[in-house]
């Protein structure tokens, strides 16, 4: 007993080898659709005027305060040690009452971490100081100007 699976052998459709493209067109299509309605969206902001400013070399005054922060998150009013950040906030607000007051440059070495110069930051907003800086090298083989 012989069983026949399929058409006779000279009936035979030849293998269809194409790739069907139709559900690549439709899951693009969708994608357009959706690009299409949200990309208004995502570029909807406020309108402002940003200030046209060029980075300038820092004019060091002998009354800015500049503070250094080391790679073991050690702080330094100019080349002095400060031990913690009450007295660095302390020794701040002494300056902040100043008129005019002195501006801050931060100087954070590159493998320092951001935690430690963000205690800075913080240390300078709760004494008071309204300006403060970072000082930075340009790159090497920047042009300044």
């Amino acid at each position: 007993m012989a069983m026949q699976l399929g058409a006779a052998d000279g009936d035979e459709d030849p293998l269809n080898t194409t790739i069907n493209t139709t559900p690549l067109v439709d899951v693009m299509l969708v994608l357009l659709i959706i690009f299409l309605i949200t990309i208004p969206v995502v570029t909807a902001s406020i309108p402002l005027e940003l200030p046209k400013e060029r980075n300038v070399p820092t004019q060091t005054k002998p009354e800015n305060i500049v503070i250094a922060v080391n790679r073991d998150g050690e702080i330094f009013w100019g080349l002095e040690y400060v031990p913690d950040i009450e007295t660095l906030v302390n020794r701040l607000k002494v300056e902040a009452v100043k008129e005019p007051q002195p501006e801050v440059h931060i100087r954070g070495d590159l493998e320092a971490r951001y935690e430690n110069v963000g205690r800075v930051v913080v240390a300078c907003q709760r004494a008071g100081i309204y300006k403060v800086g970072f000082i930075t090298e340009p790159p090497a083989g920047a042009v300044t100007r």
